[in-house]
């Protein structure tokens, strides 16, 4: 007789579906210990509860700042801190943004996502930011912006620009978090994620995993995240696409079977947000992002580039989604006339 003794119960399967913000450290390492087979249940139950299981949203990113960055984030191409291929260049024009942005809706994207390499943005500057939210707006597209940390008056001003999104990720645990950032202190992301939810903001907020960090920090993440007084409704996990020049470049590639883990395990703690498999889809193969989106993966990005790192071509995505039969979610609805007056 086939041993049931690991076999989800209905009624966990049921509560994961619920939202909880009181998730302990020991429930979250038990979640990532189940047999894979299990976990994947839970997660793709919990996902089904609240959203479609076969539709995925997409969206595209932009540098719209590239490089230059004070911080010392050690993963990152972009700061001016250490040697890498990436150099310094200013902010681009509102035209230029929005002639991009066009060419991302055509390609099917439904949000678009503007990155600036900042600490944190100029007041002058975020009024061009601010043009290039409702530029992107009256496409007809989702808007969200990540430019560092934010004022309380600066985030109002994004609101009333109309954003949709702020992106500021925690990146890793609390106690692993030193060991990658010294510039910027883990209270600062959770002061500037405050101030956005107080602006009335959607919050994407999620991390990096692979780099170098034991699963006691994974667990830590998901533990700040899920508790966190509302859900982000964005929770992007990103793999680690590793920079040469950067601290953290040589570091042993994470498992992908436990990269799908931390999906699924996020999807369970966060059953009504939108887990994104963000950066490093362009290192998996096709089976290893199918669990994925098996696990609860509900949104991704396209284009040949997030911010300065390589991402999957648009032939590759469709193909797979054919395979799979998952079809994009469909943008915003925008009157006739605002997006003709866009274009």
């Amino acid at each position: 007789m086939p041993d049931i003794t690991t076999a989800p119960t209905p009624a966990a399967a049921a509560n994961d579906s619920a939202l909880r913000h009181d998730w302990t450290r020991e429930e979250i390492a038990a979640l990532f210990d189940l047999p894979f087979n299990d976990l994947i249940f839970r997660a793709q139950t919990a996902h089904r509860r609240h959203f479609d299981p076969n539709e995925v949203q997409m969206s595209t990113l932009l540098s719209i700042k590239t490089g230059g960055c004070p911080e010392d984030c050690g993963y990152c191409s972009q700061s001016a801190k250490f040697d890498t291929p990436v150099k310094a260049e200013k902010l681009m024009s509102v035209d230029a943004v929005l002639a991009e942005a066009r060419r991302a809706k055509q390609a099917g994207a439904s949000r678009y996502c503007m990155g600036a390499a900042w600490r944190n943005p100029k007041d002058k500057d975020l009024e061009k930011v601010c043009e290039m939210i409702e530029g992107v707006a009256a496409l007809g597209m989702e808007t969200c912006v990540t430019l560092g940390m934010l004022t309380d008056n600066q985030a109002a001003r994004l609101k009333e620009a109309g954003l949709d999104y702020y992106n500021h990720n925690i990146d890793t645990s609390p106690e692993y978090y030193g060991e990658v950032i010294t510039t910027r202190t883990y209270q600062d992301r959770l002061d500037t994620l405050g101030s956005v939810r107080d602006a009335g903001i959607n919050i994407c907020c999620g991390g990096i995993v692979g780099m170098g960090e034991a699963r006691a920090d994974r667990i830590g993440m998901l533990h700040t995240l899920s508790n966190l007084a509302e859900h982000p409704e964005s929770v992007p996990i990103n793999l680690l696409i590793q920079t040469e020049g950067t601290p953290v470049f040589g570091t042993d590639p994470l498992d992908s079977f436990e990269f799908v883990r931390t999906i699924a395990v996020a999807k369970i703690l966060m059953p009504a947000s939108v887990v994104r498999l963000s950066a490093g889809r362009e290192l998996m193969s096709e089976e290893t992002q199918a669990l994925c989106f098996l696990a609860g993966a509900g949104s991704i990005f396209i284009g040949p580039k997030l911010l300065t790192t390589r991402n999957p071509e648009k032939d590759r995505d469709e193909t797979l989604f054919g395979k799979l039969g998952i079809r994009p979610t469909a943008g915003p609805d925008v009157t006739d006339a605002a997006q003709q007056a866009a274009e």
